[in-house]
């Protein structure tokens, strides 16, 4: 983490042949290296790449899936300190796609290295019971995100995430993220705080439900 947090302090990274002082391979990737370190300790990890390859994914207008991104994430708290120009910037380290009704974009137990934001459509989100059943635990739609978690940890994914209707996605995986902060921490870092807020939300939601079960027993 202190390598994470040296390249978000450090600005931007040197450029090629800038000397002794130039950062050393070993020192970029932070996020693309946990998840090479998760490879060697399971057989279920799943790449963006892998992914889209299976379920058919599309290539999405990028001048359009900017403006949806713009549209939704603009608001946030974090990102609304962006200007225009930094937003456009930032798209151009999402891939931006267009998934088919039915598809499984997120697999339950698996290892990713991406996460997804939802521009159009909706995603059901789903734990798989050992029995086979299926119990639904949300409906994510548009400016829902999915996926983070195990992109900042390249732990194993909670849930089964499933396309109920042609979706239309941004996805950030491992190397998007760690060339976002190396070239433009400021971006990295807001999007990095965008993504705690959001995270801090949704433990503060769990937590809320969680007590209410407690104190009806």
């Amino acid at each position: 983490m202190k390598k994470l947090i040296d390249k978000l302090k450090g600005g931007q990274a040197p450029e090629p042949g800038a000397g002794e002082n130039a950062a050393a391979p070993d020192d970029t990737g932070f996020f693309s290296t946990m998840f090479q370190e998760r490879l060697d300790d399971t057989q279920q990890a799943k790449t963006w790449q892998a992914r889209a390859q299976e379920i058919g994914a599309t290539p999405y207008d990028r001048d359009i899936g900017r403006d949806m991104f713009a549209a939704l994430w603009g608001v946030d708290r974090y990102v609304a300190t962006l200007d225009k120009s930094e937003l456009d910037r930032m798209s151009e380290y999402l891939d931006f796609v267009q998934v088919a009704a039915n598809q499984e974009v997120i697999g339950q137990d698996e290892q990713g290295d991406y996460m997804l934001i939802v521009l159009d459509g909706t995603i059901a989100v789903d734990r798989v019971q050992p029995w086979g059943g299926r119990a639904r635990l949300a409906e994510a739609r548009a400016g829902d995100m999915l996926g983070e978690m195990s992109l900042l940890d390249a732990g194993s994914r909670f849930s089964a995430c499933t396309t109920l209707t042609p979706c239309v996605l941004a996805v950030v995986d491992a190397e998007g993220l760690d060339a976002m902060i190396t070239h433009e921490p400021r971006l990295g870092l807001a999007l990095l705080a965008s993504l705690a807020r959001r995270l801090s939300l949704r433990l503060r939601q769990v937590s809320a439900r969680l007590s209410a079960v407690l104190s009806r027993g």
